[in-house]
């Protein structure tokens, strides 16, 4: 009867012996070239792309990105720097675009005055451009575009 309580136990005690069995022996190989403990240096920060200009969008329902800097942009409970421009009593002397209207309603479609919390920390969503690669190899192609 014991044996039989113990081999479930037994069984599982082996596999994460297999499971460590088989992990690198040296942790460089999963942190890079610096062990863990040691500072490395951060790589410098890409240059942001200021030209204002309006981006494509890849595919439907994509936020726009930001064409412009944000460093500084201050976005809290009781502020947030974008609506100064974006709001739609300052889009005529500023030249920005107006937010959209989906920001102004709330999840059951109900049109508000202002702009719904949940759609109120723009960076969420919506990100500023740098002038760099991408980190990792992209093959995306739009299904609209590749025709």
């Amino acid at each position: 009867m014991m044996a039989r309580r113990c081999l479930p136990v037994a069984v599982a005690l082996l596999a994460a012996a297999g499971a460590l069995a088989q992990q690198p022996a040296d942790p460089l190989q999963l942190v890079g070239q610096s062990p863990p403990t040691v500072p490395v240096p951060a790589p410098p920060v890409p240059r942001a792309v200021t030209d204002d200009v309006r981006r494509a969008r890849n595919y439907p329902e994509q936020p726009p990105v930001i064409p412009h800097a944000i460093d500084g942009y201050q976005i809290s409970l009781r502020n947030n720097q974008c609506l100064t421009c974006h709001a739609r009593q300052f889009i005529e002397g500023s030249g920005a675009p107006m937010i959209s209207v989906t920001h102004f309603m709330d999840r059951d479609g109900q049109v508000l005055a202002d702009v719904t919390p949940r759609r109120y920390f723009c960076n969420a969503c919506h990100v500023p451009q740098t002038d760099t690669q991408p980190l990792v190899p992209n093959t995306f192609r739009d299904a609209l575009r590749t025709r």
